[in-house]
């Protein structure tokens, strides 16, 4: 990996990355804390949302004192494959920006955009390579990275400790955001997409008795609540399945980063309290 910037923050040391990805077959950037000290340290990796890059997190979410207060690595990769020759979409919902952590099987899509691999097997393993780990991490993430997060958790549960999100893309299969970027990645078949969608996995059991609690923070005046985000979804599965999950509904935030910078010390304790468990 190629360093592009370095910061000193709360003690600890932010670098922006950029690498050669097998997986994607582009450059791919991401953004890593480490906290001061040898370590090893847990990982805690963060999925950004729509039209967002590795840079969204790293500089608005304000999650770095607390990761140095826990003793935890954070790693923010960008939300999907760039560059020229990577297919695209005039809109913000599909392409690049709008990887949705899933592995493409459809044209133009399929060479470059598989970010479900590159998340839980490349980066991974990039990440464990090259920074002071313990092999021991967890996942979190925002709308369209809560969808990610929550997916990859459930999909592959042997990879992680816990999960969290804010205001996730509860049910792709339900909502514009998912139905859209499904079919232009996924194709017509219902089964794939299903395969995809935390609400559906949760209430199929997937990865029951692993997770002890999920968390999912929402605010109550954000824009896409009911059209697309619809975290009802996730607690009618998780009763259905005896899953732990906790909805907090933030009364007064917004879909913006103003949010997640209010509670996001909440979920870095979280998963610190499950990482070293």
């Amino acid at each position: 990996m190629e360093t592009t910037k370095t910061h000193a923050v709360h003690g600890g040391t932010l670098r922006y990355l950029k690498h050669d990805s097998a997986t994607t077959g582009t450059p791919m950037t991401l953004s890593v804390f480490v906290p001061a000290g040898e370590g090893p340290f847990p990982v805690l990796i963060w999925l950004s949302g729509l039209t967002c890059t590795e840079d969204n997190f790293t500089t608005k979410a304000g999650a770095y004192k607390a990761a140095a207060v826990h003793g935890v690595i954070i790693v923010a990769p960008d939300t999907s494959p760039r560059g020229e020759g990577v297919a695209d979409d005039p809109a913000y919902d599909l392409g690049q920006g709008a990887g949705f952590y899933v592995d493409a099987t459809e044209a133009p899509w399929a060479p470059h955009f598989r970010m479900e691999t590159y998340v839980a097997d490349e980066l991974i393993a990039l990440i464990d390579g090259a920074f002071p780990t313990t092999k021991t991490r967890s996942i979190f993430g925002h709308s369209m990275g809560g969808h990610g997060a929550l997916t990859l958790a459930l999909r592959h549960p042997e990879l992680f400790k816990s999960v969290s999100a804010f205001a996730p893309i509860s049910s792709p299969t339900r909502c514009p955001w998912g139905k859209k970027a499904f079919k232009a990645y996924l194709g017509e078949d219902r089964a794939a997409w299903a395969r995809h969608d935390a609400a559906l996995l949760i209430e199929g059991g997937a990865a029951a008795g692993v997770f002890d609690d999920i968390l999912v923070d929402q605010g109550d005046a954000d824009s896409f609540l009911i059209d697309q985000l619809k975290p009802e979804l996730l607690v009618a599965a998780a009763k259905k399945a005896g899953q732990g999950l906790t909805l907090r509904m933030q009364p007064g935030y917004d879909h913006s980063y103003f949010f997640m910078a209010s509670f996001v010390d909440d979920h870095v304790a979280f998963h610190a309290t499950r990482l070293k468990a």
